[in-house]
């Protein structure tokens, strides 16, 4: 169902509140029902049975919470999302609207420039995919980029309940603080996950705003390098002889987390890690939501059969930790002509990468940590060589050069 179809109640005992909600929903298409008397407003809603209910948590005599317990457990209203809406910005009330039943909870005062979209993430159970840099090794600049943009690793996911993954902290994680600043966004609770510690990973993570906001907080997620921490990775690029700022100016609540080869849950969504062929400890991540999985394989080096380095078992273990993924983003710095002078340096060419979708069935393969020395062209080509690989083997699989900027649904 397109959100030009849903049918929206919202019950609030501020007029103006629903005036607002009224308002930014229909101008993406909602049909509106509303009451500002919650006594009433759960007949009402049973007459309707809107597609979606939104609710305020305080209201005299009936409130969101008894409002939610009754709406999510009637049998007639088992295809209606309850969205709760708030003043009161404590985790425990969030997470106490959760075990009521509600799909999601959207703090007031109401930012006008995303409660829609959070109420289409959480109605359509999406997930956000951004690409915010799509380049390794260095960002690049000039008139022969700006198609696929050139900022370093960066790649966003926020999932219906506003989890919000970050992997990566190249040049592009500036760009993503920076939106989330216009944004207006308070309190930001994230993850950041890194693959490795590679300076195109790391370098911009002290110029991500929010770090500065206090209110804000971030868990840095990441393999240690045997016995060097994740947190003594971050902050040794932030002392003193290399940068003016430490780890100390940060307003946020910042902690870290090491990370092995495992499988955990973090927001109560399953991450699976996979150590990957790059120099030092390097790990690849499978994110697994509602019988969707998006893998983030970067930097990754698959060796040719006829190498003395290629190991069978490695690829079919990475080609087991793929199977059948909705997205794979992954590295494919190279043609296969410039890998020849390449073995080695911790990177994969065309083919190898088209071999690994293309028998790890994966739905969509995301071509993604390009050599700084490629232009547009170059990158075009590199796609043109994927869709004919592909096409060859009657694949199923679609492949896609993603832009800095681009948004996916998944």
């Amino acid at each position: 169902m397109g959100i030009k179809n849903y049918r929206t109640f919202i019950v609030d005992d501020d007029p103006l509140a629903v005036k607002v909600m009224t308002v930014l929903l229909e101008e993406t298409g909602h049909i509106i029902s509303s009451t500002v008397d919650s006594k009433l407003a759960f007949a009402a809603i049973l007459d309707a049975k809107p597609d979606c209910v939104v609710c305020d948590l305080m209201m005299p005599e009936v409130d969101g919470l008894q409002l939610c317990k009754q709406v999510t457990e009637h049998p007639d209203l088992s295809a209606t999302k309850f969205i709760m809406v708030s003043a009161k910005a404590y985790e425990f009330d969030q997470k106490r609207s959760f075990s009521f039943g509600a799909h999601g909870y959207i703090r007031k005062p109401l930012n006008t420039e995303t409660f829609s979209d959070q109420v289409s993430r959480i109605l359509d159970d999406h997930i956000d995919l951004k690409f915010w840099g799509v380049r390794g090794t260095l960002p690049v600049s000039g008139k022969n980029i700006n198609k696929y943009g050139g900022n370093t690793s960066c790649v966003s996911l926020e999932f219906p309940r506003q989890q919000l993954f970050v992997f990566d902290g190249g040049s592009g994680i500036k760009i993503l603080g920076d939106w989330l600043i216009s944004q207006q966004r308070k309190r930001i609770q994230a993850k950041l996950f890194i693959s490795h510690p590679h300076w195109d990973h790391i370098n911009a993570i002290p110029f991500f705003a929010p770090l500065y906001q206090q209110g804000n907080e971030f868990e840095i997620l990441g393999a240690n390098q045997g016995d060097t921490t994740m947190r003594e990775l971050i902050s040794a690029q932030m002392d003193g002889v290399y940068f003016p700022i430490t780890l100390t100016e940060f307003a946020a609540r910042v902690y870290f987390r090491d990370l092995e080869e495992e499988s955990i849950l973090v927001n109560d969504i399953e991450v699976k890690t996979m150590l990957l062929s790059h120099p030092g400890k390097c790990l690849g991540y499978r994110i697994n939501y509602n019988g969707r999985s998006i893998c983030y394989i970067t930097d990754n080096e698959m060796f040719h059969e006829s190498s003395e380095f290629y190991s069978p078992h490695y690829e079919n273990k990475l080609r087991e930790f793929c199977s059948e993924a909705d997205v794979l983003i992954t590295d494919s710095t190279y043609t296969d002509s410039e890998y020849t002078s390449k073995v080695g340096w911790g990177h994969s060419c065309i083919s190898k990468v088209v071999n690994l979708a293309d028998t790890a069935k994966v739905k969509s393969l995301y071509l993604f940590h390009h050599d700084p020395d490629q232009t547009d062209s170059d990158i075009d080509e590199k796609l043109a060589a994927a869709v004919s690989l592909l096409s060859k083997r009657n694949s199923t699989t679609e492949v896609l050069a993603p832009r800095e900027g681009d948004r996916i649904k998944v």
